[in-house]
């Protein structure tokens, strides 16, 4: 029984790593945008080192490589984490999105280096590092489906990435069993059947996804398509004036707020943003003009004295973080820089 259960858990494994080398070859696609072929690169490989590593039979026969490979494991659910928040936030490969993997690895590679008796304790956090991620992984997911104007983003949210947290989390249950000294023969074997069922999920979706799932994103508004009929023009146009109007700077403005002042439903007014004016998610939507004018505020010298958070609240954000955020990711600076550089430099006195 024991030689089956190894038999059947080694074809787990190859089936998982062949279906993930499958995702992997469906993110170099050339349709895909750079930052989810990057992302998507990144969690396949994590994750296919994670098959290696974690099955001792496969760690005797491949030598040195185990070293590499085992690095490579290590913040495989950070790269898990930066796969959904690159996916269906649109958020870049940046510092800010890799250190939950850098911090994952950096407690890994200590419990690598610590003493027999307190290396449990480092694998037993570090598990539990694993499922925050995952959790909060979960909640993004939730967090943005409203706002998502990708249909098929909004589709693949709930079935398969539920899917794919709960696998994680029961990974790390298992995990954290096993650093506590709880071991059953079967953890392996059914370990390898849900990575394998789990990377063939992944595989039929991402394989077949449309290009708008992974396409790069318009840069400029195009309302004047020839495939925008008279009513989706004048919805348009009433969307336009009611933004001039000043509707985003709106605290907590949701598309279900928009789509009722113009007396249309929300499934139609998505992809007429999506389509027509280039946004992916009606957070960008909203940032977009909020930017425009925090840059317009922290560039007047009249308003020097102003903060930055009071800044913030008056353009809508409801916190200075989120703010931050977007300013950083659509100027590649902090307001704070932003300022600084926008500032005259005071002229020495000659005499």
């Amino acid at each position: 029984m024991g030689q089956d259960l190894f038999t059947l858990e080694m074809v787990a494994r190859g089936v998982a790593i062949g279906a993930l080398a499958s995702m992997g070859a469906s993110f170099a696609r050339e349709t895909a945008h750079t930052q989810v072929r990057l992302a998507g690169a990144l969690f396949c490989i994590g994750t296919i080192a994670y098959a290696l590593n974690s099955s001792p039979a496969i760690h005797s026969a491949i030598g040195w490589l185990n070293y590499p490979i085992h690095f490579l494991s290590l913040g495989g659910a950070g790269l898990f984490w930066l796969f959904i928040v690159t996916l269906f936030e649109d958020r870049p490969v940046a510092a800010a999105t890799l250190w939950p993997w850098a911090l994952l690895t950096t407690v890994g590679l200590t419990g690598l280096l610590a003493p027999a008796h307190i290396d449990p304790s480092i694998w037993v956090i570090h598990n539990l590092i694993e499922a925050a991620f995952s959790v909060h992984a979960l909640y993004v997911v939730a967090r943005s489906w409203r706002g998502d104007l990708v249909e098929s983003r909004r589709r693949l949210r709930g079935p398969f990435l539920s899917l794919v947290t709960l696998y994680v989390l029961t990974l790390s249950a298992f995990e954290i069993a096993e650093s506590l000294g709880y071991f059953q023969d079967w953890f392996r074997p059914l370990g390898a059947f849900s990575l394998a069922l789990y990377c063939l999920a992944g595989a039929a979706v991402f394989l077949q996804a449309r290009t708008a799932l992974f396409g790069a994103v318009q840069t400029k508004p195009s309302p004047a398509e020839p495939g925008l009929n008279a009513s989706d023009r004048l919805v348009l146009d009433k969307l336009t004036a009611l933004m001039d109007a000043g509707a985003w700077r709106r605290e907590g403005l949701t598309i279900g707020d928009l789509a009722a002042e113009l007396g249309v439903p929300e499934h139609r007014l998505r992809p007429l943003i999506n389509d027509h004016l280039g946004f992916r998610n009606f957070a960008a939507f909203v940032n977009a003009r909020r930017i425009v004018a925090a840059k317009a505020m922290l560039a007047d010298p009249a308003q020097s004295r102003t903060t930055v958070a009071a800044i913030a609240f008056d353009l809508g954000f409801g916190s200075l973080g989120p703010f931050n955020r977007a300013f950083k990711e659509a100027t590649g600076v902090t307001p704070t820089e932003f300022r600084r550089t926008q500032s005259s430099p005071i002229p020495e006195n000659p005499g």
